[in-house]
């Protein structure tokens, strides 16, 4: 079975079971998830992640069934990316009940699928339930369910909130539950114990329901008046177990890119090759849904990282030039008919990808030169303790973005030396740059050993981590301070949203109309819009822009909300890259004297709150205006 008749027979079967098919939402999880209340992720994790709202109770325009094919992405397990089954990028499986079927008929379909449908071996599937714990009882009905198909009691294991509740650890907010996961028994002759959610390869994940029953608000459980279903299963996994392979990466989605690989390489490793296939593919996805490599925020450098390690990698197994941009070009080819925004952007990936491919050819051919002089400067600069503990509590200041003494961070972090060494000082440079950069850490520790006899790479690599630390710490409470003003001021949230539709416009009609959103973030201080656009702005350019969105907002024009089809949306030449979806419908903003979506300034596609009129916004002031990279711009401006 290939992997276009699996998604297929998967969205057919649950189709005819009543739910609409919906289609794959973005890599970038839509602001209304954050809004909702839930813990702010990076990328779209889960198929759940964009259904947020809906799970908490909100209508969706599709009803109450839904089923779809959702682009994901994790980096927690990114170290393991190269064994039988693991990946940043995949495609999970996914069908869902918001308030309507409970876990008989999840579990039973689910069961029906794999066994009908797919003609999986009942006798190798093994299932999970929840033990119950002080919050939550034994998931009783999931365990008869299980016993009435006919799984036998030696094939069920009751396991905890560590294995058999979502979120893993259950303290997170948010709506959860337990869950009922499936295994397949990879080696049925093997003498390993059973246990299928050990840590082994004998057994395989396949399939997880989620049985979403409980709000939990920081431990305090609720039952959720709206008991959802979720379901999820990874394409990748299952297809290598149809298609009889030992591991994802023998599959059709990864072996021409292997074969690619083996091609140019003249000291050829397996594992490696993986983890470029791997990074590759997910790179691909990243750029096609808008992330740019050079953007000041932390999926830019995730995006960094997976490019820089499958370059590094490749010039490890003898690949000389660029072949990234190749592999990425062939993954298109392969996903093209499943999402056919990578044809669109097959130039744009293709540019992005390959000036990063120069740009480290460069670097490879300076950076080692320039690196030993940084590290002899480091050596002779900072020859006493005093002065290496300022050298690192001024970095560390600028990481967290607070004053830090280095007595300060020893206290925080007491794995550091209380006396810094020659060597941490070292790891604070590798910190610095792999985060300002994205050059690997490891090119700096290499050229440390070469140049500094006594390098400790262990007490480089603490201070790396704390570094690490503090720039996460850093993150999250800016994002807690983003997410606490539109929490505390929605109606500024709102406003923000509506005058970006009007800037939108606005740069239209200035610039013409290959102007385009890629992008935007707002906060309860400003909002910041990217866009595509080849040229800086002149003042005068800027200056219009201002004028004819104050001119909309002194103009008092009404904004309304319709929801129609995505096809007479197009038609009547609605904007926006970045759309919720609903399938066949689409939620179209429209700004105008009226109601009536022809008349009006702008018409665009969107899911997030918005402002009842522009007479609201206050005033409209540009205040910064950037390049993104060769063929985008960024704009911030505020309201007041």
């Amino acid at each position: 079975m290939t992997s276009a008749e699996l998604r297929q027979k998967y969205l057919k079967f649950f189709q005819d079971k009543g739910h609409k098919i919906i289609p794959s939402a973005s890599l970038i999880p839509p602001e209304e998830v954050e809004l909702a209340g839930t813990e702010r992720v990076l990328f779209t994790t889960a198929g759940m992640h964009p259904l947020i709202p809906y799970l908490l109770g909100k209508d969706h325009p599709e009803g109450k069934r839904l089923v779809n094919v959702q682009k994901c992405l994790r980096t927690d397990d990114i170290d393991e990316v190269g064994d039988t089954t693991h990946n940043t990028f995949f495609e999970m499986l996914g069908n869902w009940s918001l308030g309507d079927y409970g876990k008989e008929e999840a579990i039973n379909w689910s069961y029906e699928f794999l066994i009908n449908v797919l003609k999986l071996d009942a006798k190798r599937i093994y299932v999970s339930v929840f033990a119950g714990d002080n919050d939550a009882s034994f998931d009783e009905e999931s365990y008869e369910t299980w016993k009435k198909l006919g799984v036998g009691v030696d094939h069920i294991f009751k396991y905890g909130k560590e294995d058999n509740w979502w979120p893993t650890g259950g303290d997170k907010p948010g709506p959860q539950g337990p869950d009922t996961e499936m295994f397949y028994d990879m080696d049925p002759k093997s003498k390993t114990p059973i246990n299928p959610a050990g840590n082994n390869q004998r057994f395989v994940e396949i399939w997880n329901d989620v049985f979403m029953q409980y709000q939990n608000n920081n431990g305090s459980y609720t039952e959720l008046k709206q008991k959802n279903v979720d379901t999820g299963m990874g394409l990748e996994r299952i297809l290598t177990i149809l298609q009889g392979k030992d591991n994802i990466y023998e599959t059709e989605l990864f072996s021409e890119a292997i074969e690619l690989i083996k091609s140019k390489a003249t000291n050829f490793d397996l594992r490696k090759a993986k983890i470029i296939a791997d990074h590759a593919r997910a790179s691909t996805f990243l750029i096609s849904d808008g992330i740019k490599p050079r953007s000041a925020d932390e999926r830019g450098s995730i995006l960094v990282r997976l490019l820089t390690k499958s370059m590094a990698l490749g010039k490890e197994i003898g690949i000389n030039g660029s072949f990234i941009s190749t592999l990425s070009d062939l993954f298109v080819n392969i996903y093209k008919n499943q999402y056919k925004e990578l044809d669109e952007n097959r130039n744009l990936i293709n540019n992005v990808i390959t000036q990063e491919e120069t740009q480290y050819a460069q670097r490879s051919l300076t950076w080692m030169p320039i690196q030993e002089q940084a590290i002899t400067n480091v050596i002779n600069q900072y020859k006493n303790e005093q002065q290496r503990q300022q050298f690192i509590a001024g970095q560390a200041s600028i990481v967290s973005g607070a004053s830090l003494s280095y007595n300060d961070l020893h206290k925080k972090f007491p794995t550091i030396n209380s006396n810094p060494t020659a060597s941490e000082v070292i790891g604070t440079v590798s910190a610095t740059l792999k985060m300002s950069q994205g050059i690997p850490v490891e090119e700096t520790f290499q050229q440390a050993q070469q140049v500094y006899s006594t390098f400790n790479k262990q007490e480089a690599e603490t201070i790396v981590d704390v570094m690490k630390n503090l720039h996460s710490e850093a993150s999250k409470v800016n994002v807690k301070r983003a997410k606490g003003g539109l929490a505390v001021q929605s109606d500024l949230a709102a406003k923000y949203h509506t005058a970006t539709h009007l800037l939108h416009q606005a740069l239209r009609d200035i610039l013409g109309n290959h102007v385009h959103q890629t992008g935007s973030h707002i906060t309860d201080e400003r909002l910041r819009f990217d866009f595509s656009h080849d040229t800086k702005l002149t003042r005068e350019q800027i200056k219009k822009v201002e004028d004819i969105v104050n001119k909309k907002i002194e103009e008092n024009l009404t904004v309304s909300k319709k929801s129609m089809p995505k096809e007479a949306a197009d038609q009547m030449g609605a904007i926006g890259l970045f759309h919720e979806k609903y399938g066949d419908l689409v939620n179209i903003y429209c700004i105008g004297k009226s109601d009536d979506p022809k008349s009006a300034y702008s018409k665009e596609f969107c899911g997030g709150p918005h402002a009842d009129s522009t007479g609201s916004l206050g005033s409209f002031k540009i205040t910064k205006e950037e390049s993104t990279g060769a063929s985008g711009r960024r704009i911030y401006a505020t309201i007041k």
